[in-house]
């Protein structure tokens, strides 16, 4: 049994037509082709699933207002706009939305120009694009904003593990003058409490 091996690899040369002094190496190269011409799978985190790729953080919203009640919606936008926005050139700062009609808008984002596409083909940086949410959301939304007369901001845009863009809003109360000092006081507690524990271990 042990000369079996040897005897088959060589038979499996000569029906490959490889000469005898290079057939161990160039049988391999033949066995280890296919494999090599394989791609290599796509990253993906721990466990196997796929990961999310935050687009844009919009960090006022969360300095100069009470977040109530957060919303997970879609987005509709043109071709050049979803590339702008898978090499991060969206800013949320300035943005809001408006419920009209029954629909929900997102106002005052500007997703900058694509910057291969010619201005022909390219789309306005800052129009009013509509939101993809459930009826059942949207009338929620517009009920808090016309009766209590809150705000509705957005958070965070990101692609989710299927590549699709998505938008965190949330609805939203003006902070007053005491709310953001503690905010601010809260922060700076949370930051220096990292730090010693960073420095202790």
């Amino acid at each position: 049994p042990r000369d079996f091996f040897p005897v088959l690899f060589m038979f499996a040369a000569l029906a490959l037509g490889l000469s005898p002094p290079t057939a161990p190496l160039r049988l391999a190269a033949a066995l280890l082709a296919p494999a090599l011409r394989t791609p290599p799978p796509p990253l993906l985190a721990a466990g196997g699933a796929r990961t999310s790729k935050t687009v844009a953080v919009n960090r006022v919203a969360r300095r100069e207002f009470e977040i109530l009640d957060e919303y997970e919606a879609g987005i509709a936008l043109v071709g050049t706009e979803v590339k702008s926005c898978r090499a991060g050139k969206m800013n949320l700062r300035d943005g809001f939305c408006s419920v009209k009609a029954g629909e929900c808008w997102l106002e005052n984002v500007n997703i900058a120009q694509h910057g291969t596409t010619g201005g022909y083909f390219n789309h306005d940086e800052g129009r009013r694009r509509r939101l993809l949410l459930h009826k059942r959301e949207i009338r929620k939304i517009g009920q808090a904003v016309a009766r209590d007369g809150l705000t509705v901001v957005p958070l965070s845009a990101y692609f989710n593990a299927r590549s699709c863009l998505k938008l965190k809003i949330a609805v939203a109360r003006g902070k007053k003058l005491q709310d953001k000092r503690e905010t601010i006081r809260r922060r700076e507690q949370d930051r220096e409490v990292r730090r010693q524990i960073k420095q202790a271990f």
